[in-house]
């Protein structure tokens, strides 16, 4: 008797509704995912659940620090590779620059991280897991972080450095390349 009174609260019922909304406004914005779909059809499990238990375990391996820094690489690798790869075969030159800016933030963030690992691992005992959000916040299109990145902190120290041209034009840059690169496999 006692948890259907806890069931019928005011306060369950209204974090159930919560849930639920959340959790449709989730499975809307995760069929706009062909991967995720397949996912969801071959395995029978629904892809808002195979998402939030993938998330799951990424924070959970956070807590390992041996398992912190692979796990972190990777999220910061595998599916900008995979969007990277997709954007190639589209004739839209949007999404090579983003994935592009993506890539050059990323690596420059890699090199400096390789000089000042052991540092930031003494100060910062969560570096890893604080890594992997600004590593997720560059990527996500929503934040356009690594545009951000790239123009605030990376493009005016480039300029500083090279008298390229290349560095001043970042709007024609994707274009002159792709004539390029179309030009050498002809």
């Amino acid at each position: 008797m006692s948890a259907q009174k806890v069931q019928q609260h005011p306060v369950v019922v209204q974090a159930q509704n919560k849930l639920g909304y959340y959790h449709s406004q989730l499975d809307k914005e995760l069929t706009n995912y062909p991967i995720l779909l397949n996912l969801e059809r071959k395995t029978q499990i629904p892809k808002t659940y195979a998402v939030l238990a993938a998330s799951f375990l990424v924070v959970f391996l956070h807590l390992f620090n041996p398992l912190a820094a692979p796990i972190s690489n990777l999220v910061g690798w595998v599916i900008p590779a995979y969007l990277s790869f997709k954007a190639l075969e589209t004739p839209s030159a949007q999404d090579d620059i983003q994935w592009l800016t993506y890539w050059v933030v990323f690596g420059f963030f890699n090199f400096l991280e390789s000089f000042a690992l052991s540092v930031l691992l003494y100060y910062l005992p969560w570096y890893f897991a604080f890594k992997t959000i600004f590593i997720l916040w560059l990527q996500l299109p929503a934040f356009r972080g690594a545009q951000t990145t790239y123009h605030t902190l990376l493009k005016p120290v480039f300029a500083n450095v090279s008298n390229s041209t290349v560095v001043r034009h970042t709007e024609t840059s994707a274009e002159v390349l792709r004539e390029r690169a179309g030009a050498a496999t002809e």
